[in-house]
Parts: C-alpha cells; structure tokens; sequence
C-alpha cells in the first residue's frame, strides 16, 4: 500500500527494494510545458529522453547505476526509479525537489514580478513557470562550458561526444539509455581533442573539472551571490557569462542573471523595441532575476519552450 511521509511531502509505493514510485508535491500552477520542453532540448544523447510528457535519464545513486522516470501527473510529479536502493531515497528526493525546482511559492514570484508590466505580460502566458536546475554541479559545469557561444543542440551533439569517450556504460537495459554521465575524477584527468570544438573549450572543461574536484562546495545552492561569481571567474576560461549562468542554474540563484546573453537581449528588445537595455530593465526584476530570464528565453520560442 502506498504510504504517506512528512519528509518533502511525498507520498511513496515500492514494489522492491529498489523499485520505487513518489508522488512529489508542490505549490500550483506549475507550467510543465516549459519545463518538459527546456528538458527535451538538452537531452544528452544516451543519457537522457524526453518523450510523450516523460523525461528518463540515468544517475548514479549510492554508487549504483539507476534510471528515473518522470511524469506531471494533476499538480504532483510522479516519479518512478529502479535500482535506487530505499537508504538513498531521502537526499535522491531532495535532488529532485531542486531539479525541478519544486519548492518554488510561485505566488511570491508573481506578485513581485508582476510590477513590472513586461513581466505581468509574460507571468500570464505561462503561469508557475519554473527554472529547472542541473542534476549535480559536474554535469552541469560541463553542459555550461560545452554551450559556451553555440546554440543548445551543438552542446548537446558536443555532451554526446563526452558520455561516449568518458561516460560509463549503463549497467542494465533501458530503451533509449546506454550510459551514465562521466564521473567527476574522470574529466579531471580526461583529453577533450578532437571532439569538434575550440582548444580553449576544450581545456576549460579539464580547469573546471579539477576546480569543483579541489573546491565540492564550488556551486553549492545557498551562497551569497557575489561571492560566488567571483569565485568562478577566477577559473582560466570561466567568465560573466558562464558564472551567471552557473549560478542560475546550479546553484540555484534566483536573482542570477547573464546580462550578456544574446538571446536575453534579443527577446527583450522584441518585447520593448531596439531602445530596450537588459541591464537597465532587470534592476525592476529583483530578486526573482533568474525566473525573468527563462521568462525572457521562452518568449523567444512557441508557448511551451525556452531557448537556453
């Protein structure tokens, strides 16, 4: 019988000792299209799909190769996991409390943002939109460096190339899932030549591969958020963009904001015309800065997906 937990307001089934279902709540409206949209478009080949309102990728929980299955279903996610072993379930629901950023008071969010008349346009197209967050500061520090001035499905073909060479392969059969992520220690040793792009990119991703291997607190959510950018721009090849970017993404920064981001400043300026200066506007968006941004990225694409 599926039974009820206080912990992360979960409710839980387990068919197994490794087979598992949670029921994830959270704070409605919760706008999945984007979400499961910003997913489909960076799923590393291998690693992750998205298909037919089901995001599945592989992870690594306790040391064992596992694979998630995720579902909106009414206002919980539904999660179904194998071969996670129960001992690990409450930090892998923290996790994905993050991931999908669950714990977001979307009420809160609006009723700042929507000062702002731009802002209350965009909240209204896709009310409860969320910032989803990487699944651990490696892969993410790498899908960042890989997407540095190219468009996502290059890093995504570039992310394909690093699971093949590095990555490890799945321990068991999954339609769709061959390998796990490379591990941390791995990239910090690893060669990136001729994977198709730039020597600098490529030795960026060793720099910052033994930059969190020397600091594991590096991009850890909760920082104050000076003091983590500029921790991250003293790493060779890791500049404002990609701090920013990092801190919204990782670190779960709410007021972060790459203010030169290309795409940004295009949507902005189609939104309020050539005049419109990123910088200047995004002093009304504090401090929900990061949840303006994916605002901004999806406003650039059909009703349902963002760009970066």
């Amino acid at each position: 019988m599926p039974k009820l937990s206080t912990l992360h307001a979960v409710r839980r089934s387990s068919t197994t000792l490794s087979h598992h279902t949670l029921w994830l709540r959270y704070r409605a409206p919760y706008h999945w299209p984007s979400t499961l949209a910003f997913l489909a478009a960076r799923c590393i080949p291998g690693i992750e799909t998205c298909d037919d309102g089901t995001y599945r990728r592989t992870l690594v929980v306790a040391g064992r190769h596992a694979v998630l299955h995720a579902t909106p279903v009414r206002d919980q996610l539904r999660i179904h996991l194998e071969g996670v072993p129960s001992s690990a379930l409450p930090g892998l629901i923290a996790k994905l409390r993050r991931v999908f950023d669950l714990d977001a008071d979307p009420a809160r969010i609006r009723a700042d943002l929507s000062r702002d008349p731009l802002m209350a346009t965009l909240l209204d197209h896709r009310p409860g939109l969320r910032v989803p967050q990487g699944w651990d500061a490696c892969e993410q520090a790498m899908r960042t460096v890989l997407g540095q001035q190219i468009s996502v499905a290059g890093a995504m073909t570039l992310a394909g190339r690093l699971v093949q060479r590095h990555g490890v392969p799945l321990r068991f059969t999954a339609t769709g899932l061959s390998h796990v992520f490379p591990a941390l220690a791995t990239l910090a040793t690893a060669q990136f030549e001729n994977m198709g792009m730039p020597r600098a990119r490529a030795a960026t991703l060793g720099t910052l591969a033994n930059a969190l291997l020397a600091a594991p607190g590096l991009l850890r959510p909760g920082q104050m958020l000076d003091d983590l950018l500029s921790n991250l721009c003293r790493v060779k090849g890791i500049g404002p963009w990609s701090a920013q970017y990092l801190a919204l993404r990782q670190a779960g920064a709410a007021d972060a904001l790459p203010l030169g981001d290309v795409a940004l400043i295009k949507a902005l300026r189609l939104l309020e015309g050539e005049q419109a200066r990123l910088a200047e506007r995004s002093l009304a968006w504090r401090p929900w800065r990061a949840y303006a941004a994916q605002h901004l990225w999806a406003s650039l694409s059909p009703v349902g997906t963002t760009r970066r």
